[in-house]
């Protein structure tokens, strides 16, 4: 959001369509020519485009409720079957954590929902851990999920100095998220 309203206030006249959708679908988009410009999660490898910060995927937990102490622990996934979900069961696998899962959603603002409400812990980005919540560590007998990056994608044949300017407003905002954020 931080972008996009540096953006409006360099370039006042020029329209922003803004399409907010799982990663795979945004570079489907991208290659079919129907977005200028994507900024998408990765987690394997580089795809070509510019990482702009590296933002594990971690399971969060409220500060007030303790469920990840439940046995099995309450999980709330993503409700379509894709990395995330896998990784996530995965990683409770590989811990010897029993789980169950108590919550889906198709959104990360479920998923949110479902950890400040204290129905489950949740797979959630590092840079997205909403307030009154926090990362659940090794300590805690958990972990990085994953090891994601965020990355710009630029379409090669979308030119003109509003998409360079969104473009450069995307990577201003990234650069000051990573300046002012926590340290893991």
């Amino acid at each position: 959001s931080r972008a996009l309203g540096e953006f409006a206030k360099r370039h006042p006249r020029v329209e922003v369509t803004v399409r907010y959708a799982h990663s795979d679908s945004q570079v489907r988009a991208l290659a079919a020519g129907e977005l200028d410009l994507a900024v998408v999660f990765e987690w394997e490898g580089s795809s070509g485009g510019e990482v702009l910060m590296h933002d594990p995927t971690v399971w969060v937990t409220s500060t007030l409720h303790r469920m990840h102490e439940d046995r099995p622990v309450p999980i709330a996934l993503y409700s379509r079957n894709g990395w995330c979900r896998d990784f996530a069961i995965k990683s409770l696998q590989q811990r010897g954590l029993d789980y169950r899962v108590a919550y889906t959603s198709d959104t990360n603002g479920g998923l949110t929902l479902a950890v400040t409400s204290g129905l489950a812990i949740a797979p959630i980005s590092r840079s997205n851990i909403p307030p009154d919540c926090r990362e659940l560590t090794a300590a805690d007998g958990f972990g990085d999920i994953d090891s994601s990056n965020v990355v710009l994608h630029r379409n090669p044949l979308a030119t003109g100095e509003a998409i360079d300017g969104m473009e450069n407003a995307i990577r201003d905002a990234f650069m000051l998220t990573r300046q002012v954020a926590p340290a893991a």
